[in-house]
């Protein structure tokens, strides 16, 4: 469930961040009107990247275990809280604009999305290392050397004398 509400909220968020959030339309007498659109990435471009950073993080999950899994939850929590500071902080001095709802209902997105992702790393942070990893034959086992074959050579000279006789060994 960890993994899955890290992921869905990863997802959320990247979804929200890509979206419009502003719309700036400009009037000129005699010519029409200029619009310019902002995406919640170039308002604030970290989201993106956390967003991105908790998916990772929440795939990773499956494949750690111990310590290891708790500081990756830890992570995602960080994660989460950056998404969520970021996208409050990049709505914050925003003029929507012509955008309407949109202006409001992606950063809210992406808000949840960053919630989500905050819940998922504190469940792994607190109760990461209660739970199985992955089946040991996912795990790299030292390479054991090889057995010294015994010296067994093969004989090829009958076979090409057979050749040289004009036998063909493969029709056998």
């Amino acid at each position: 469930m960890t993994v899955l509400c890290s992921v869905a909220g990863a997802a959320v968020a990247l979804f929200g961040v890509t979206r419009t959030w502003a719309v700036e339309v400009t009037t000129r007498p005699g010519l029409p009107e200029l619009r310019s659109t902002r995406t919640g990435t170039e308002v604030a471009p970290w989201v993106l990247a956390l967003a991105l950073v908790a998916l990772a993080g929440g795939g990773a999950l499956l494949a750690t275990r111990g310590a290891v899994r708790r500081v990756l939850g830890a992570l995602l929590a960080l994660a989460g809280l950056g998404v969520v500071a970021g996208a409050i902080t990049g709505r914050a001095g925003l003029d929507v604009g012509a955008a309407g709802a949109g202006g409001t209902v992606w950063p809210v997105a992406c808000v949840a999305g960053g919630l989500l992702v905050l819940a998922g790393g504190w469940s792994a942070l607190r109760h990461g290392h209660e739970w199985p990893g992955m089946g040991a034959r996912y795990e790299r086992r030292p390479q054991e050397a090889p057995a010294a074959p015994e010296d067994q050579r093969v004989d090829t000279r009958a076979a090409w004398d057979a050749l040289d006789r004009g036998d063909d060994p493969t029709a056998r």
